[in-house]
């Protein structure tokens, strides 16, 4: 379904059952999956992929150049994960370098901006008015309180909030509503506090760490501590 005033690409590729709302703008390169919806005032170009039934809302711009000046025109790509919602305003540029790509799959509140090079994982949760710094990692499950400064990474499952950022414990709501059992929430307080309230270094942590974990989240935790980062560890 494609709105008379919408303009569309004829080399654009249009999934089963998607609607183009009124004064959209769907470029030559952009790929719109199955039973997206873009309500109107949506411009997408470059080389986009929108996945199936995401919902894009009025006066949104996605796939336009990187504002890095690093980038020079070469191609690259922006790719907005399923069943994604974009809400009112929102820009999105495609990524610096060639071959090199933007994905986006996250929850972010009204006025919330990531800088370049920013690692999300999924189901995190982004404040409002939070702003977070080139090449911070935001691990899954994180929840980051309104009105925030990410300066350095956010690890897993943490609840981190203030400018700048510290954290405030688990993230117990979230964790709660993805069905993690007490068995792995026991285990990942006591990671968490290993991590922060031990007065372990972070190398120290790890290895405290190692001698405990017994399940896929507490180690992709104890990964990601251990894993290089442009940033550190918020403390």
């Amino acid at each position: 379904m494609i709105h008379p005033t919408a303009i569309v690409h004829p080399k654009a590729v249009i999934g089963e059952g998607a609607e183009i709302g009124p004064f959209c703008v769907i470029g030559e390169h952009v790929k719109v999956g199955p039973r997206a919806m873009l309500l109107s005032h949506v411009v997408v170009n470059g080389h986009t992929t929108i996945g199936e039934e995401t919902k894009i809302h009025p006066f949104c711009s996605i796939g336009a150049p990187s504002q890095d000046r690093k980038y020079l025109g070469e191609t690259s790509y922006t790719t907005i994960g399923a069943r994604t919602e974009i809400r009112e305003y929102v820009s999105v540029h495609r990524a610096t370098g060639e071959g090199e790509t933007t994905s986006i799959g996250v929850t972010m509140s009204s006025t919330a901006q990531l800088a370049g090079h920013v690692t999300v994982e999924d189901y995190v949760t982004i404040g409002g008015q939070t702003g977070v710094h080139q090449f911070v990692r935001i691990g899954e499950h994180a929840m980051i309180g309104g009105i925030s400064r990410i300066g350095q990474d956010v690890p897993p499952y943490v609840l981190v909030s203030g400018n700048p950022a510290k954290p405030f414990g688990l993230n117990r709501v979230g964790l709660q509503r993805a069905e993690f059992t007490p068995e792995v929430m026991a285990e990942l307080k006591e990671c968490y506090n290993l991590l922060y309230r031990s007065g372990n270094n972070i190398s120290q942590a790890a290895e405290a760490m190692r001698a405990i974990v017994s399940n896929d989240k507490s180690r992709h935790l104890l990964a990601f501590i251990e894993a290089p980062s442009e940033r550190g560890i918020a403390k």
